[in-house]
């Protein structure tokens, strides 16, 4: 179904799976059918979805607020990015050398206006040594810091030399009649550090002509016996108020634009770089002067986020590895930093074997540094208590510091760089065949953002051949990437459902498909129970009509009082529709009611006998006689009625809801003799011999 029209087989996407993996890929196929592969309890899927998808698409997922995962664009004439000049350049390189137009320093006055006082403690160290190294991390505004250093000192104008200057040759580069140097960004490296006898020398020179250098660094210059100075940037708020003034210069005006529901949130948030605040303050004062409008301003933020991205994946700065640490942070974001690391690794290796297919794959074991990785990524380690099946245990967890980067990292990688999809296939691959239920939600999470942004691809390369695998689990990835694609707003996934619904689409996509309506169904309830009543009413096999009845009970558990009224309300009519649709409603309705969490559907009943809506509880008592009249489900409603029953053994709550609910359910003597029954021979304990509980007596007197 994957194929537009007019496409011939040869022209879909090939297969990028390296053959090795295609062969392990089918030897686990074989191995899992040999050991009698079987799908996963449905309600046990469910709760894994739910638990390991991450926030932003788990909210979607559960039926709360919508809170997607894509960003707003930028309208008007506002041109945002890492990559345009600005007046106010923190941390940008300088390339070439030349003479710094004086008006760019003198708006950098206007704009350094307000925290003056973080540089007056160098300027005396710097007038008495004439050469000072500065270094910080990027975007933390030390270029600007050694410009207005330099003005401070009258040492204008100021000669930018190439930060490519071999520190040995620095001498060479200050022999000019300028009072001020500086070079930003030197670049240095084992081979060529910056040494404290390369700083002598140049000392001397500048001394005699009265001039002064500044030498800007990142964190990880390479210095040898060279008493650098740490630089200490600004807060985000006070660039974003003062660039503001420079530009507005209205301080009415000014205080109306930073109360600004927008303007609050930006400035709530110490993390943004001292360069998006710049940024923000020129669209700000775009929006007072009119040029921007208020949904312009709105997708400042979202801009900001695409553009560290692009330049994450767009320069030659970032190393492959940190860059397979990044994709993996997209799709583990939120997740413990340890299996984050472990996954990025293997990633890494797909992408070797992608550039030197002939060369065997090497990731360095250690040398890798959790604070740098973190610091690269903008993001942040903290530690959270995490469920497993041995108990609850604390784990180190990383998240992105912006919600918004997992997702543009996933769709810069996958629409801009299409040399990477083969090592990114083969590796989500891999992820879906992990016997780790978060890492396989992973997979299918970070499928559908892929799906969300280029659906005939990911549906061809990836969704469908897991739908149609042999493993069922892969199928089950398949379901999960499909519910969560339609969850974050993927085009055209209920067609794609209903198409593979059909008796012909084959068992697999079939199954595929029965499984995720019981997951989107709550976003589109009565299409997802018509789809699966029609598919009862198609199928023959009893596996697959247990499958069915287990997606509708699933969705008739649903979180949501309104979606399951409408369900509820369907399966009334099912019930009416022939042999087939009766074997459904029945079937789903006692699935319900003995696997749902909680005593859900109990609660229900008596919450709408109480309050309403009434029609929910006449319909509910009705299904249930229903049930307990047909001998095919008489057994399996009692046991539910009887589950209920033992807790309330303990549970006032729960007797009260039974006290309720059973009248309801007595219409003749032979309806009140089988309830009596019930309750006159339940134990306590399955099979023991003790007398039945006193709360079962107490109910008998209800009836």
């Amino acid at each position: 179904m994957s194929e537009q029209a007019g496409d011939k087989p040869s022209d879909r996407p090939q297969d990028d799976t390296d053959p090795a993996d295609r062969k392990q890929e089918q030897t686990n196929d074989e191995h899992t059918e040999s050991e009698d592969d079987r799908p996963q309890d449905p309600w046990a899927a469910r709760r894994d979805l739910y638990e390991h998808v991450p926030a932003a698409v788990g909210g979607s997922l559960v039926g709360g607020d919508q809170t997607g995962v894509s960003g707003g664009s930028v309208g008007g004439d506002v041109v945002l990015g890492t990559k345009v000049e600005h007046h106010y350049r923190f941390g940008a390189a300088t390339h070439i050398s030349g003479n710094i137009p004086p008006a760019e320093l003198e708006q950098l006055a206007l704009e350094f206006a307000g925290y003056e006082e973080l540089v007056h403690p160098l300027r005396d160290r710097l007038r008495e040594e004439r050469v000072l190294v500065l270094y910080g991390a990027p975007f933390t505004g030390r270029r600007s810091a050694a410009l207005m250093l330099l003005r401070s000192l009258d040492a204008v104008p100021v000669r930018a030399i190439d930060p490519n200057t071999r520190p040995t040759a620095l001498m060479d580069e200050v022999n000019g009649d300028q009072h001020g140097y500086l070079i930003s960004d030197l670049v240095t490296g084992r081979e060529n550090p910056l040494r404290d006898i390369d700083l002598w020398a140049v000392r001397d020179v500048l001394r005699k002509k009265g001039a002064y250098l500044v030498i800007t660094v990142d964190l990880l210059a390479i210095l040898r016996g060279v008493d650098a100075v740490s630089w200490q940037p600004p807060s985000p708020q006070a660039v974003l108020r003062s660039h503001l003034h420079a530009l507005v210069d209205d301080p009415r005006r000014e205080r109306e634009l930073l109360a600004l529901d927008l303007s609050r949130e930006f400035l709530a948030r110490d993390d943004h770089q001292l360069r998006e605040a710049a940024q923000f303050a020129k669209a700000l004062a775009g929006h007072a002067d009119g040029t921007i409008t208020r949904e312009a301003l709105a997708g400042v933020g979202p801009e900001l986020v695409r553009e560290q991205v692009r330049e994450w994946f767009g320069d030659d700065e970032t190393l492959l590895r940190d860059r397979a640490f990044l994709i993996s942070l997209s799709a583990f974001d939120e997740a413990a930093y340890a299996l984050t690391a472990e996954l990025s690794d293997t990633l890494y290796a797909e992408f070797q074997r992608t550039e030197d297919a002939g060369r065997e794959p090497q990731v360095g074991i250690f040398g890798t540094s959790i604070s740098k990785r973190l610091r690269l990524a903008r993001a942040i380690e903290y530690r959270k208590e995490e469920h497993t099946e041995w108990g609850p245990v604390f784990q180190r967890m990383a998240r992105f510091q912006e919600p918004r980067a997992a997702v543009e990292v996933l769709r810069e990688v996958w629409t801009s760089h299409p040399s990477a999809r083969p090592a990114l296939l083969a590796w989500l691959r891999k992820l879906a065949q992990d016997g780790r239920p978060l890492v396989r939600t992973r997979a299918a999470v970070t499928a559908a953002v892929l799906a969300q942004t280029d659906l005939p691809s990911a549906m061809a390369l990836l969704i469908e051949g897991w739908a149609k695998s042999k493993v069922y689990r892969d199928c089950l990835v398949a379901a999960n990437a499909l519910a969560a694609a339609h969850a974050i707003g993927a085009p055209n996934i209920p067609q794609i459902l209903r198409s593979w619904c059909d008796e012909e689409a084959g068992p697999r996509l079939r199954w595929t498909a029965i499984r995720a309506y019981a997951l989107v169904g709550a976003r589109m309830p009565d299409e997802a129970l018509k789809a699966l009543a029609e598919a009862a009413r198609t199928g023959d096999d009893e596996q697959e009509a247990q499958h069915i009845a287990e997606s509708v009970a699933l969705l008739l558990s649903d979180e949501s009082v309104p979606v399951r009224s409408r369900l509820l309300r369907g399966l009334l009519e099912i019930l009416r529709d022939g042999p087939s649709g009766r074997r459904l409603a029945l079937h789903a309705f006692v699935l319900a009611c003995t696997r749902a969490d909680s005593r859900l559907m109990l609660r229900w009943y008596a919450a709408a006998a109480s309050a309403g809506p009434a029609e929910d509880a006449q319909q509910l008592s009705l299904l249930w006689r229903t049930a307990l009249g047909d001998l095919g489900y008489t057994a399996d409603a009692l046991k539910a009625l009887a589950g209920w029953t033992r807790e309330a053994n303990g549970d006032p709550q729960a007797e009260r809801e039974l006290a309720m609910l059973l009248p309801t359910l007595v219409g003749s003597d032979e309806e009140r003799k089988r309830l009596d029954h019930m309750l006159l021979t339940l134990r306590v304990r399955r099979g023991s011999g003790d007398a039945p509980p006193a709360v079962a007596n107490r109910l008998r007197g209800v009836l």
